[in-house]
């Protein structure tokens, strides 16, 4: 028998994870249906960046819910899900995926300390769209955050002689404040202005809506002593697939 929704709805949700910010973050619009199975909890959700499937829990009950919820139809081939962390070979024993990527979801509510740097920093427009995309090209060829994407409120960077060489996306949906695309280009890494980014955004963004936000590759050790030293300390391990 296929299994139903547990409950619908984002307040359902939020009162069943004691308002987490990874689903406060991850749950939007209407249609979020969520599932209980041995301990798992898992929601879908068309939400502000199209169809997810996301979850909290302990990782193997997690994969094997999603395992049901695949074989029951529920979730189709591309659908990217959002596991806790698990290996590849576990993954590939439970779930048909044809991207597995680990990362880290980084959170704070505390304001970092001023950047000597911050005042460098600027909202950027539909003129520095192809500045944005050589940044990223170079330094974070893989973000999924580029210029034109609907999700992102707007592009912050620092410039030099001119030309933009650092990059930041607000991309906050749901009342979260998210920081994605975060790069700089290599010729001018070591100078102070990630930090200054990300404490600028940080503190704008807290102080609009009380927490920032941010996804970052587990693989990065750089980057996420930055965002620690920052006040990025309360975490959650992801793996995300997207079924194939």
């Amino acid at each position: 028998m296929a299994l139903t929704p547990d409950f619908l709805g984002r307040e359902d949700l939020l009162a069943k994870v004691g308002d987490h910010p990874y689903a406060r973050l991850t749950a939007g619009g209407d249609d979020v249906r969520g599932y209980l199975l041995d301990g798992a909890l898992a929601w879908t959700s068309l939400g502000p960046w199209g169809p997810v499937a996301a979850s909290l829990g302990d990782p193997a009950p997690v994969a094997a819910l999603f395992a049901r919820l695949a074989a029951d139809g529920a979730l189709a081939a591309g659908t990217w899900l959002h596991l806790p962390r698990l290996s590849r070979a576990e993954t590939a024993a439970a779930l048909p995926a044809d991207v597995h990527d680990d990362w880290d979801f980084l959170w704070t509510t505390a304001a970092p300390a001023p950047h000597p740097g911050e005042s460098a920093v600027v909202a950027l427009d539909e003129t520095d769209h192809d500045g944005i995309a050589a940044v990223l090209d170079d330094a974070l060829p893989h973000s999924t955050s580029r210029p034109g994407d609907p999700r992102i409120r707007c592009w912050y960077g620092i410039r030099e002689g001119g030309r933009v060489v650092a990059v930041a996306g607000d991309r906050s949906p749901n009342g979260v404040g998210f920081l994605a695309g975060i790069a700089v280009t290599s010729t001018a890494q070591g100078r102070g202005h990630g930090a200054a980014l990300t404490t600028a955004l940080t503190r704008r963004l807290i102080a609009e809506f009380g927490i920032s936000s941010l996804g970052v590759m587990s693989d990065n050790t750089r980057a996420l002593a930055l965002y620690r030293r920052l006040g990025y300390t309360e975490s959650i391990l992801r793996t995300s697939l997207r079924l194939s």
